[in-house]
């Protein structure tokens, strides 16, 4: 009886430690996954153990697990692991949820058109923007970014314009986690000078990123809006400072506004009817 008694903590115990286990070699798996596709050629086993803090030898048994399934892929010519098909079958899914992300896409071609400028579509994860759409314009000199990709709220076009989407308590909160990090000199450091910015950005309808994430670089970005009248994505346009000039500020804010707008219409949302919630 006592010997029955015994046994059946060490039992509970050995579950709870396999658990545990199966826990951390998920998250480190994750987070291999996460690494490769934040890489633009792929990285090599030693690299990938080396970022994660990994053994080898672990980093080489969690990598074969993914390739199993398809969501890594090792290249044995190079010994380089990339992303595979499975993983971008999945990451594709989000994007089939989001009908604006498909809807928008025809508006930004005509964006581009318009002004010549690359067009982005960014929704707000947490504490990021994150880059869910893209449209190049032609010029050597364009932005690029990767779509997945994170940036900086408080300093981009389309983070601001997100931020004058919540209600000031809701962005008290999460400038209060981030700060008000100096990318560059036109970086707005100041709590009160930023929630002012807010108020503007929701005054006049359209965002804009002065030269303030990347010195050189200036955008212009407008909210889009679901059917309960409530943010989902921001669009915007972006180019070097001396094509997207300040005098040319009208043209181009207009044209942001309108896409937005038109994507807007084109999900069935609408815009407030009032400036957004306090």
């Amino acid at each position: 009886m006592n010997d029955s008694l015994k046994s059946g903590p060490k039992t509970g115990k050995k579950t709870s430690a396999a658990s545990a286990v199966q826990v951390q070699s998920l998250s480190r798996a994750l987070l291999l996954l996460k690494r490769i596709a934040a890489s633009d050629n792929g990285l090599n086993l030693t690299e990938l153990a080396g970022e994660l803090a990994l053994a080898p030898s672990t980093a080489h048994r969690l990598l074969n697990s993914m390739r199993q399934l398809d969501f890594v892929d090792f290249d044995e010519q190079t010994g380089l692991w990339s992303v595979g098909v499975t993983a971008f079958s999945v990451g594709s899914a989000y994007l089939k949820k989001r009908d604006f992300v498909a809807e928008a896409r025809t508006h930004m071609k005509r964006l581009v058109a318009q002004t010549g400028e690359t067009s982005n579509l960014a929704i707000l994860d947490g504490y990021n923007h994150v880059f869910v759409g893209q449209v190049e314009c032609n010029e050597v000199m364009r932005m690029v970014v990767q779509i997945g990709s994170r940036g900086t709220l408080h300093a981009a076009g389309v983070g601001k314009a997100l931020l004058a989407g919540l209600g000031d308590s809701d962005v008290t909160r999460i400038i209060n986690h981030t700060g008000l990090a100096a990318l560059t000199q036109n970086t707005i450091t100041s709590p009160d000078a930023f929630m002012a910015e807010l108020d503007r950005i929701r005054l006049q309808g359209f965002a804009v990123d002065d030269e303030e994430q990347v010195s050189g670089l200036r955008c212009i970005a407008a909210n889009i809006y679901d059917e309960n009248a409530e943010v989902i994505a921001a669009v915007s346009i972006s180019g070097p400072s001396v094509r997207v000039s300040t005098d040319q500020l009208d043209h181009y804010s207009t044209a942001v506004m309108a896409a937005a707008d038109a994507i807007t219409r084109a999900i069935g949302g609408s815009r407030p009817t009032s400036g957004a919630p306090a």
